[in-house]
């Protein structure tokens, strides 16, 4: 056997006590195994996430309620048997969730039994930047709880194919247990598994292994075969594939999950040439009528304040009295929410997703044949308000953004204007490939990539693209947009469109065209009454009249109001600033920029929530040095790091000095000495 290099484990050793919350279940020999209660972990659940709501994130509660169960009975196993060899468990399993969603609940799980550092105590700074529990599981942020990092559906899957190969080549042959939900199943990396999988181990390359599959028909936009498609013939098929596949009707039965996952893990054990599916049917949001009803499963936390908190728990618990530690942790959520409406002040402003729908709903009246094609996150990228007015041109594909792209090229080669939509990270890691084929086959479509950068903060680095830029600027036939506020949004986007027909009625093939915009709320505009261009920057301040000193500030998208802040903070340092916000990010407006350098002695700071690497601080300065501008930079932007939760994306700004404080400080060093104020 080939022998790999040594690694040392950074997972957490087995659990030194049992859960303080606890069930049992019964082993084959008679034996009583505690587990962590699964109804301890949905209350657990419910407690992080609202301290997540209140401090401004978006939280989970439909998947890892459904999965409760069957976490609880796996890691009771895997415990159960390290203890009775005398082993780590780390030395005798792998265990991989690629449900990124239901992180939060092995967070919850882990601190019942307090292993891997955790306590309750630390459940509360879930998803802020103080913490390492990330919204999804993240091993650079965990690495005691985290082996292989997840997020993206169906890409922590794929991963333990070659973790369950090297098993067989070294010949130790540790057992690979993956938990998936049915959406993730959609996703062409999790298919190519699927098949991969049962067809290695045949031939004798892959070591035990055993797939628990979660399928309660859910996904984010609703249940799977009333927005997308049945998912029934797909694992109808696993079996012809090569997989042992056991039904477990009742996935929310402890006892039941238990003796399953037992069952399983023994047949993979004993025959690793036939992989193990365990085909479990969960509920979605379980624990409450309301979670568990939804179209949705209750996938997002569905509660606002900590007051309902108190009946949430107690119809979670079934009528039993709330734990003290609860009543207190609700206690502390309650008067921290009062801190928030005593202090707090009320955001004006508007989500940039309200300008893409009114403008495809503006363009769909105009007679415009444009379509919606989607794959799970159209509430979240703003296309909603036009599939619910335009239902009959509105396509769900199902979690599977690559094929979402290549779906569009082919409706474009037949006259249609189809726009997709999806995270930046999805889009840009998924459809750069279909980005591509599409422009090679003069099939253009329009893009919607929205929570860029460091806007999706509560999700973690596994959302948060940091080179959506890099990705797809250099795309041949593809023009990339980076909005900034609602207006642009609706301008740019019917302007687009108008220009996708214009040019095919003409016998010519436009471009794509790919939107970037964040999550959070941004002003509906910057200057009133201004006017938008496809492809001019926009001053939007100009504060250097009568000064000696100034600077330029280059940026784009959500870092708009951070570039004019610190040019009223310069200001009142009696330093000038230029503005600009350059929506157009791969197609660079020299003019403007020769003029706008002039007034400020050729000083630049480029600003952007993206690596400095490939991203459009150095398109802008490429641009400008090739058209011969003179001019002194300093750019702003992520050092080749990844990022992590934060409550909102000014955590992750002012961590990576890319906030109006960092470009006010760095503007200081082209007129300071010591480069300080």
């Amino acid at each position: 056997m080939t022998e790999p290099i040594q690694i040392k484990t950074k997972l957490a050793g087995n659990p030194s006590q049992e859960p303080q919350f606890k069930s049992f279940v019964k082993s084959k020999d008679g034996r009583q195994i505690p587990v962590a209660d699964p109804n301890a972990t949905r209350a657990l659940v419910s407690l992080m996430d609202m301290n997540a709501v209140l401090g401004g994130a978006a939280s989970h509660y439909g998947g890892p309620a459904a999965l409760a169960e069957l976490m609880s009975a796996l890691h009771g196993h895997v415990f159960d048997v390290a203890a009775r060899e005398n082993k780590q468990w780390y030395d005798l399993f792998h265990i991989v969730n690629d449900a990124g969603h239901c992180e939060n609940g092995l967070y919850a799980l882990k601190a019942n039994y307090k292993m891997a550092g955790l306590t309750l105590d630390s459940l509360k700074k879930f998803r802020s930047i103080e913490s390492g529990l990330t919204g999804h599981g993240e091993v650079h942020c965990f690495p005691e709880g985290v082996f292989i990092s997840n997020g993206p559906l169906g890409s922590a899957f794929p991963q333990t194919q070659g973790v369950a190969m090297g098993e067989a080549i070294s010949g130790k042959n540790r057992v690979t247990v993956t938990t998936i939900s049915d959406g993730a199943c959609m996703e062409g990396e999790a298919k190519e598994a699927f098949a991969a999988i049962p067809g290695l181990a045949k031939t004798g390359k892959m070591g035990p292994y055993v797939l628990i599959i979660s399928d309660n028909n859910t996904k984010l936009s609703g249940r799977i075969d009333a927005e997308s498609f049945s998912m029934t013939p797909t694992f109808n098929s696993l079996k012809d594939l090569g997989w042992n596949v056991i039904n477990l009707a009742e996935g929310n039965d402890l006892q039941k999950c238990y003796d399953t996952i037992v069952s399983a893990i023994e047949q993979a054990k004993a025959n690793p040439i036939a992989p193990v599916i365990i085909h479990a049917k969960t509920v979605k949001g379980i624990g409450t009528k309301k979670t568990a009803e939804s179209a949705t499963g209750g996938h997002g936390f569905p509660l606002k304040s900590p007051s309902e908190l108190p009946a949430f728990l107690g119809e979670i618990l079934g009528g039993a009295a709330l734990p003290d530690v609860f009543n207190t942790w609700i206690a502390e959520l309650n008067k921290w929410e009062a801190d928030i409406k005593a202090s707090g002040v009320k955001d004006s402003g508007e989500k940039i997703q309200v300008g893409i729908s009114s403008a495809m709903v503006r363009a769909r009246k105009a007679g415009f044949p444009v379509l919606s094609v989607t794959s799970d996150l159209p509430g979240s990228t703003g296309v909603a308000g036009f599939r619910k007015e335009f239902p009959q041109d509105s396509f769900d594909v199902g979690i599977a953004e690559s094929n979402m792209v290549s779906t569009a090229a082919g409706l474009s080669k037949l006259g249609y204007i189809p726009v997709v939509d999806t995270f930046a990270q999805f889009g840009v890691t998924k459809g750069a490939l279909p980005l591509t084929m599409g422009a090679l086959s003069e099939a253009p479509v329009i893009a919607v990539f929205s929570h860029t950068g460091f806007q999706d903060a509560a999700d973690g680095a596994s959302h948060q693209a940091l080179s959506y830029v890099a990705m797809v600027s250099s795309i041949p036939h593809v023009d990339v947009y980076s909005l900034s506020c609602s207006e642009e949004a609706d301008a740019l986007m019917y302007t687009v469109i108008e220009n996708f027909a214009k040019a095919r009625k003409e016998g010519k093939v436009p471009n794509s065209a790919v939107f970037f915009l964040g999550r959070e709320n941004f002003p509906k505009t910057y200057v009133a009454g201004t006017s938008y261009d496809l492809r001019k920057a926009q001053v939007l301040a100009d504060t250097t009249a009568g000064k000696t000193k100034s600077v330029a500030i280059a940026t784009t998208g959500s870092l708009v109001p951070q570039a004019l802040q610190a040019a009223k903070d310069l200001e009142s340092k009696g330093v000038g600033a230029v503005v600009v916000n350059c929506a157009c990010v791969n197609h660079v407006d020299i003019a403007t920029f020769k003029t706008v350098l002039e007034k400020t002695q050729g000083h630049l700071i480029t600003v952007e929530d993206h690596q400095l690497l490939g991203g459009f601080g150095q398109i802008l300065t490429h641009a400008l040095m090739n058209a011969d501008v003179t001019f002194k930079v300093k750019s702003l932007g992520v050092h080749g790091e990844f990022g992590q939760s934060a409550y909102t994306a000014a955590d992750l700004y002012r961590k990576h000095k890319v906030d109006a404080s960092a470009i006010v400080e760095t503007t200081g060093t082209f007129f300071q000495k010591s480069g300080a104020w």
